[in-house]
């Protein structure tokens, strides 16, 4: 109650029974309120703007507050309000004087959904820090960012952990989206930690409280989820044999996780509707310049320098031949954009080896060098790292367009020519504006007519296409869309976009929409 502190200082300057009554009353009245919580062990969903759902209710006062020394895992499926519990877990826990000092790590681009969640629904101002708060100054030391919020990234930058080491520690460190703090065994037996991981297992060792929240904290692997434990109980669990000795008794002190069809309301009804899963088979259509002789013409080719890549043992080629197939499935369009970038990029290629620029051995390194990992296959959408501007996945999709199987100036032209023709055909089939999976997409989405549809598409071009084809369905103005490439603040500007009633009708994503952003509103 540092407001207090003015007003008792007017009355230490002058005789106590001469003070004005209202002053009097005032500051008796927020001492009363600095001891609330002794009466009312709930007064935080008083002083907050939130109407608590029975989870939220059950894992702030159930849970959270139980610990005197918190390591906490909530691992809520997602859209459960994980942020609202958070918030309501602080607001409680500063109106009880169990800490002072709040700092949030979250991804980049949810720094914004948070700074806006506190400050609306729980009248909590956290200050958002980026690299130019440290320009000369210790960001941390600054009374003014008791309550902090920073990107995951950015706190993992050497200057600014010195920086954060040196100031007090804060009482609380919350991690969101908590499974991009890696960690995992190598093959050798040996740990390989990420920076992030690294990052957090130095504040973990500062023994204050911590709480990791994530939707996804298996995902199917040991290793990771392990390594996460390992933060909350680093001195019991120094090996994973001892994790898996823990029993499951201990395990529930410090975790929670609870899906949604577990959420009810105050009354036993269900909060979210059912989820109901059809997949929908459509036929290519046939024709010399059809989807079937495009399907089967990449298909042939992919088949063709995939074995090549082999022979040649190059892992890249063969993997660019995946990522090829993978947008032939996602739609013509982002198949004919990858078609045309691997055209350009191959002949730049070629150009550099007749001009003498790259020689035959520079060109085998610089394959060599191509990343191999299926970014896909080994990470979820929400893992993905933003790299100038994209997403993951798409800037290794990208890059994987200039792989190739040649090894001589005749077989990379042989190779461009194959390329080239198959753009061509994929223009044509473009051009037809007759795609049977789009055509399919609308039959369904004809059936919702007036509701609000979000729509999950795996690259970025399928999303333009999609959206292009909406819009001159008659759509235009009515289709939000959002991607990795985005800053927080224009995302924010989509969903707001997509939440007023008469905004946008269809939302149009990739998988960067599946992180941290509230579509509650939808249901």
């Amino acid at each position: 109650m540092d407001a207090v502190n003015p007003f008792i200082q007017e009355l230490q300057s002058r005789n106590a029974f001469q003070a004005d009554a209202n002053l009097v009353r005032l500051v008796a009245e927020a001492h009363r309120l600095q001891h609330a919580h002794l009466f009312n062990p709930i007064f935080a969903t008083e002083t907050s703007l939130i109407d608590p759902l029975p989870h939220q209710f059950i894992a702030v006062y159930e849970h959270l507050l139980k610990h005197a020394h918190l390591r906490f895992l909530l691992a809520d499926d997602a859209g459960a309000g994980k942020t609202i519990m958070t918030g309501l877990y602080i607001q409680e826990s500063l109106l009880r004087r169990q800490m002072e000092r709040v700092l949030i790590v979250p991804p980049a681009g949810l720094i914004g959904n948070w700074e806006r969640e506190l400050r609306v629904c729980f009248r909590l101002h956290f200050r958002m820090l980026s690299r130019a708060d440290a320009a000369g100054t210790n960001p941390f030391a600054d009374p003014e960012n008791r309550f902090a919020i920073i990107s995951l990234d950015t706190l993992r930058q050497e200057r600014m952990q010195d920086y954060l080491f040196e100031a007090d520690p804060y009482d609380l460190v919350v991690f969101d989206e908590a499974h991009k703090l890696s960690a995992r065994y190598e093959s050798d037996g040996t740990v390989y930690k990420s920076k992030r991981y690294e990052l957090a297992e130095r504040i973990a060792a500062q023994q204050k409280n911590l709480l990791l929240l994530t939707a996804t904290p298996h995902m199917g692997k040991d290793d990771p989820y392990y390594f996460l434990w390992r933060l909350l109980l680093p001195e019991y669990l120094a090996a994973q044999k001892a994790f898996e000795r823990l029993p499951d008794k201990e395990k529930s002190k410090h975790l929670l996780r609870r899906m949604k069809e577990e959420m009810v309301t105050f009354d036993g009804k269900p909060i979210y509707p059912p989820r109901r899963s059809q997949t929908i088979g459509y036929p290519l259509k046939q024709g010399d310049i059809s989807e079937q002789s495009l399907y089967d013409a990449v298909t042939a080719y992919c088949e063709k320098y995939f074995d090549l890549a082999g022979q040649h043992n190059r892992s890249a080629a063969k993997m660019a031949m995946m990522v090829l197939q993978r947008r032939l499935a996602s739609s013509t369009f982002a198949l004919l954009q990858s078609l045309i970038r691997r055209a350009e990029k191959l002949q730049t290629t070629l150009l550099n080896l007749k001009n003498g620029r790259l020689s035959t051995e520079a060109l085998e390194k610089a394959q060599a060098e191509l990343s191999d990992v299926d970014v896909r296959a080994e990470k979820t959408g929400d893992e993905e790292e933003l790299i100038d501007g994209k997403e993951e996945a798409e800037r290794v999709d990208e890059d994987l367009e200039r792989a190739t199987a040649a090894c001589s100036i005749v077989e990379l032209e042989t190779e461009i020519t194959h390329v080239q023709h198959l753009a061509e055909l994929a223009r044509k089939v473009d051009n037809l504006k007759s795609e049977s999976k789009f055509e399919n997409l609308w039959d369904v989405l004809r059936e919702y007519q007036g509701t609000k549809v979000l729509i999950f598409t795996e690259h970025r071009d399928t999303m333009l296409f999609i959206t292009e084809r909406l819009e001159a369905l008659g759509y235009t103005g009515q289709v939000a869309h959002i991607h990795g490439g985005m800053k927080y603040t224009e995302r924010e500007e989509q969903v707001e976009f997509f939440r007023d009633p008469n905004g946008a009708q269809y939302l149009v994503a990739t998988d960067a929409a599946g992180e941290g952003i509230n579509l509650q509103f939808c249901w």
